[in-house]
């Protein structure tokens, strides 16, 4: 399964240039690449709205203020910290949320390729409220 996953995300990457202007295509592609690296999220999040897991449920996290679900306990840290979830602070959450936020309770591997962050947040712009 592993070689599955890192072959599809490798055939986005290749395609996901071809496409020379920000098209539907493109955006398809790029989605579609961000789904193969969201595996690394799903342990702990979901992208059903309705369920949270270990982690709050990521549908509609593009544009919702931080530390916003119902039926989760933030940590402090990031129940005070004010963010809105904008494309920008995404890219730093996902690259080194420790930094972002000290004191936050999440734990993951820090996805630091930005073409990778590219992908990951157009996906979640798929998941929409």
């Amino acid at each position: 399964m592993i070689g599955f996953k890192k072959t599809a995300l490798g055939l986005a990457v290749v395609l996901a240039p071809l496409f020379s202007s920000a098209t539907y295509a493109d955006e398809e592609a790029m989605a579609a690449a961000g789904r193969v690296v969201f595996h690394k999220c799903e342990a702990c999040h979901s992208m059903d709205p309705s369920k949270n897991t270990f982690g709050p449920s990521l549908h509609g996290v593009v544009g919702r203020d931080a530390a916003s679900l119902p039926r989760f306990h933030y940590s402090e840290a990031l129940a005070q910290s004010g963010l809105v979830w904008t494309e920008e602070n995404l890219r730093k959450w996902i690259s080194d949320n420790e930094a972002l936020v000290p004191g936050t309770r999440m734990r993951h591997v820090s996805i630091t390729d930005r073409a990778e962050q590219d992908y990951l947040i157009a996906f979640l712009k798929t998941l929409k409220r």
